[in-house]
C-alpha cells in the first residue's frame, strides 16, 4: 500500500488547494507581526507633559488657563529653581488654593532672590497634552513608573512561551484546525479587552492571554502549512515569514494613520476575527488525523484536495489504516528519549535562543535615534525582504543546513568586527551592523523550517512550540543583557552576539539534511536520519511506513 506522501503526490504536492490554504493562513503572519512589534507604537514615551501642583486644576478652571498656560506657569518656575528638571518627575512642593492669584500664582510662595522653595517627587499628576496617544499616558508609565512599560512587554513573551507550551500541546492532542481557529479567537477578544481596560493590571492581564493565543495561531498555521504540501514545496513556510515582514512594514502606516492606542490596538486585533471563516475553507492536516486512527476524514481529504487540484485518485484507495503506530499524547521526554531526537532537540532549542537574542538585541542597537519613527520602523522591516530572497534562492539548491550555519557565523563575524570598528566611520559600522543583522534573520527564518522538518507528525506541533518557547526567553533576556552589559562597555554586546551566533553556526553542522526528504512519521524516522544525507532513509521509507491509505 502506497504511503502517505505518494497519494499526495498524485492528489497534488502545492496545486490550487494548498495554494489557497497556503495564501489564507500566510496572512497570520501579518497579524501576528503587528502583536509582536506593537509595543513600539503603543507605548511611546509622550513628548510634552508635566507634574500638576495640587489645586492647579481647579486655578486652571477657575482663571481660564489653557493647557499650555498651565504649563508656564508650573514648569518654568521650577527651571529657576533646577536647570536640570523639566518638571517632569517632580514639581515644586506648593499648594494652589481659592486664594492663589490667577496673574502670579508663585509670587506669593517663591522669590528666587530669597531663596527656592523644596521640591516633591511626582506621584500621580502627570497632565499630557495627548493623554490617548499611547499606554504610557493611559497609565502614568512615565519616571519611577516607567519600568512597567518593559513589563508590558515581558507578559506579552511571558505569553508566548505559555502558548508556545499549551496550545502546542493542545494542536498535537485535539487538531491543528481546531486550535487555531480557538487561538484567533482569544487574539481578537483579548485585544479588545485591552484596548478597553480600564487600570494597568487588566492589561497587564489581557496581553499576557493575547500573547499565549497569539503564538498559537502563528505556530499552528506554520505547521497546518508544512503538511499539507510535499516534500519538495515545504519551502513555502518560508514564504509566511516574509508575510511577517510585511506586517512590520506596515503597521508604521497604521500607526501613522491612528492618534491613539486603542485605536491601533483595535486594528490590529479585529482582523483575527476574520480568521474564523477559515472554518469553512481550511481543513484539518491529513497527517494529524492519520495519527488520530481517523482514516475515514484524512481520506475525505485528500479526495478533496485531489479534486481542487484537478487530479484523480485510484478507486483503491479506499480506506486509510495506522499500523505499528500508537496514538500517544505527547511529552517533552518524546523528544529526548532516543539519541538523535535528544540532539536534534537541544540543538534546535539553542538555535532559537542564540536567533531571537541576537535578533532583537541587534534591533534595539541599531534602534530609532531621533528621526521619523515611522520612516525609520518601515526602513528596518524591508532590511528584511533581501533574508528572505537568499534563502528561496539557495535552500532547494544547497539544502538547509549550509546556509543555516553560515548564516549564524556570517552575523558572527559582522558583530565582532561592529564592536571594533572605529566611531569616525559611522556608515561603515551601520553597514556591516546591518550585515549581521539580514544574516541572524536568515537564520532566525531558517530554524523555522528545519525545526518543523525534524520532528515526526504526532510530536511536530509540540516539538516545534517547545523549542521555539525558547525564542521567548531569548526575546525577554534580550534587552536586559543588551543594556546592562552596554553599561560596562557600549560593544560587549555585540562581543557576547559574536560568540553565540558562531557557536550556532558550528552546532547545526551537526543536524541532518532535510532537503527533498519526506516529512518523518514516527520516532524511528527521524533515527534512520543520516547526520550527512536523508536521502537513504528516503528510500527506506517507503519500504516500512507507518502510515498507508
Amino acid at each position: 500500500m502506497p504511503s502517505f506522501d505518494e497519494v499526495l503526490k498524485e492528489a497534488g504536492e502545492f496545486g490550487r488547494f494548498q495554494k489557497r490554504v497556503f495564501f489564507l493562513l500566510c496572512q497570520t503572519g501579518v497579524t501576528f507581526s503587528f502583536l509582536f512589534a506593537s509595543v513600539v507604537f503603543l507605548g511611546r514615551v509622550p513628548e510634552n507633559y508635566w507634574c500638576r501642583i495640587p489645586g492647579a486644576a481647579d486655578l486652571s478652571e477657575k482663571c481660564g488657563w489653557t493647557l499650555e498656560e498651565e504649563r508656564n506657569f508650573t514648569v518654568l518656575p521650577l527651571l529657576l529653581v533646577n536647570g536640570t528638571s523639566g518638571g517632569r518627575c517632580e514639581r515644586l512642593d506648593v499648594t494652589w488654593d481659592a486664594a492663589t492669584g490667577c496673574a502670579s500664582p508663585l509670587i506669593h510662595r517663591f522669590d528666587g532672590g530669597v531663596g527656592s522653595p523644596p521640591l516633591a517627587t511626582c506621584q500621580d499628576s502627570w497632565v499630557y497634552q495627548q493623554p490617548h496617544a499611547s499606554i504610557v499616558s493611559e497609565y502614568n508609565l512615565v519616571c519611577g513608573h516607567a519600568w512597567m512599560l518593559d513589563l508590558s512587554q515581558a507578559v506579552l513573551n511571558l505569553g508566548f512561551l505559555v502558548g508556545a507550551f499549551t496550545l502546542g500541546y493542545a494542536a498535537d492532542r485535539y487538531g491543528r484546525i481546531l486550535i487555531y481557529l480557538l487561538s484567533c479567537l482569544g487574539v481578537g477578544i483579548c485585544g479588545i479587552i485591552v484596548a478597553f481596560a480600564p487600570n494597568f493590571t487588566l492589561f497587564l492581564i489581557f496581553r499576557f492571554l493575547q500573547g499565549v493565543f497569539g503564538k498559537g495561531t502563528w505556530m499552528t498555521c506554520y505547521v497546518i502549512v508544512t503538511e499539507i504540501v510535499g516534500s519538495d514545496q515545504r519551502i513555502v513556510g518560508i514564504v509566511i515569514q516574509i508575510f511577517f515582514t510585511l506586517g512590520i512594514m506596515i503597521l508604521p502606516g497604521i500607526a501613522y494613520l491612528i492618534p491613539t492606542w486603542q485605536g491601533i490596538q483595535l486594528a490590529i486585533s479585529l482582523p483575527n476575527f476574520l480568521f474564523l471563516l477559515y472554518y469553512w475553507v481550511v481543513p484539518e492536516s491529513p497527517r494529524w488525523l492519520l495519527t488520530r486512527k481517523k482514516g475515514e476524514k484524512a481520506l475525505k481529504i485528500m479526495h478533496d484536495i485531489a479534486k481542487h487540484n484537478g487530479k484523480y485518485l485510484s478507486p483503491h484507495y479506499s480506506e486509510i489504516t495506522v499500523s505499528n503506530m500508537e496514538v500517544t499524547n505527547p511529552s517533552f521526554l518524546d523528544l529526548v528519549r532516543t539519541p538523535r531526537m535528544r540532539r536534534n532537540t537541544l540543538i534546535l532549542m539553542y538555535a532559537w535562543f542564540t536567533s531571537a537574542l541576537i535578533y532583537q538585541g541587534l534591533v534595539m542597537r541599531l534602534g530609532i535615534v531621533g528621526g521619523n519613527l515611522y520612516l525609520d520602523f518601515f526602513i528596518s522591516g524591508a532590511v528584511e525582504l533581501p533574508a528572505a530572497l537568499l534563502i528561496l534562492i539557495t535552500i532547494d539548491r544547497i539544502g538547509r543546513r549550509l546556509p543555516f550555519a553560515i548564516s549564524n557565523i556570517v552575523a558572527g563575524i559582522a558583530c565582532l568586527i561592529t564592536a571594533f570598528l572605529p566611531e569616525d566611520i559611522p556608515w561603515l559600522k551601520t553597514t556591516v551592523a546591518t550585515l549581521g543583522r539580514l544574516g541572524i534573520t536568515i537564520a532566525f527564518e531558517i530554524v523555522y523550517l528545519v525545526n518543523s522538518e525534524l520532528y515526526p507528525t504526532t510530536l511536530r506541533n509540540f516539538g516545534v512550540s517547545l523549542c521555539s518557547s525558547l525564542c521567548d526567553l531569548g526575546g525577554i533576556i534580550a534587552p536586559f543583557l543588551l543594556f546592562r552589559l552596554a553599561a560596562i562597555w557600549l560593544e560587549l554586546p555585540l562581543i557576547i552576539f559574536s560568540v553565540l551566533a558562531a557557536v550556532c553556526g558550528i552546532l547545526v553542522l551537526l543536524l541532518p539534511e532535510t532537503k527533498g526528504i519526506s516529512l518523518p512519521e514516527t520516532v524511528e524516522d527521524v533515527e534512520q536520519l543520516s547526520g550527512h544525507y536523508g536521502k537513504c532513509w528516503k528510500k527506506r521509507k517507503h519500504q516500512n511506513t507507518n502510515s498507508y491509505i
